[in-house]
């Protein structure tokens, strides 16, 4: 059975925040995103690199089973915010305990591919969380309805449905108008720039792949985003079924 999970906010800030997660993290991935995303949150094992570094997180979330005792019990125990449900991922847990206007998370590609796929999910599943997922090469986050993008001639924008999804582009060599999306259907990889670009989305599922360099722009511009060009919170998807 899967029990729908109810968490309350930890972090609150005006400024985006920095997720670390528990997969591998580049040697400038802290100190690139703390630039832009200054209070950082730890999800469970991706404490060690934070500490590691240096650094201090606000709060340290998960179920702790990848957490080394001795940095857990050094820790002081106000950071420490148990969320021991194994329904849900570490990530998918931290994402709900923030509210934030963006956060970027860092630790969550490159690693494990079912924990990539599993932070894929969690940014459809949280679409009115505004997350960025910073990879070594490129950047990963959930289309709102609408956004410009800071491209140039020639960039590369992938787009990868996980969901039937139709839209439309501007800016794109391949326009997607007319297309439906879906990932055992039709999928947008390595579409390319023509310059400054622009997407709509008619529904959520889109996850869109850029170039890291733009991590900065593009998490300015989902900060930026009104209110009426994110998606709403989705329906829980997985209740207890009704007793017979």
């Amino acid at each position: 059975m899967f029990n729908t999970l109810q968490m309350d906010i930890i972090v609150h800030s005006l400024e985006p925040v920095m997720l670390v997660g528990g997969g591998p993290v580049g040697e400038s991935d802290l100190s690139q995103v703390l630039t832009i995303a200054p209070t950082i949150v730890a999800a469970d094992g991706g404490a060690v690199p934070v500490i590691e570094a240096g650094l201090m997180p606000y709060a340290v979330t998960g179920d702790f089973d990848s957490l080394p005792k001795p940095l857990r019990d050094a820790l002081p125990d106000g950071l420490l915010h148990h969320t021991p449900d194994q329904n849900y991922t570490d990530f998918d847990k931290a994402l709900r305990l923030i509210d934030a206007p963006v956060v970027v998370a860092v630790g969550c590609m490159g690693g494990r591919v079912d924990h990539q796929l599993a932070a894929f999910h969690s940014l459809v599943a949280r679409c009115n969380h505004r997350c960025v997922l910073v990879g070594p090469e490129e950047i990963v986050f959930h289309c709102p309805k609408h956004i410009d993008l800071p491209t140039q001639a020639g960039d590369v924008v992938s787009l990868f449905p996980m969901a039937r999804v139709t839209g439309r582009s501007d800016g794109l060599k391949w326009p997607i108008e007319g297309l439906d999306f879906a990932p055992d259907v039709f999928v947008g990889t390595s579409n390319r720039a023509t310059g400054p670009s622009a997407l709509h989305m008619d529904v959520p599922g889109m996850l869109v792949i850029l170039p890291r360099r733009m991590l900065a722009q593009v998490t300015q511009r989902l900060a930026d985003l009104p209110q009426l060009a994110q998606w709403p919170a989705r329906a829980a998807q997985y209740t207890d079924p009704p007793q017979s």
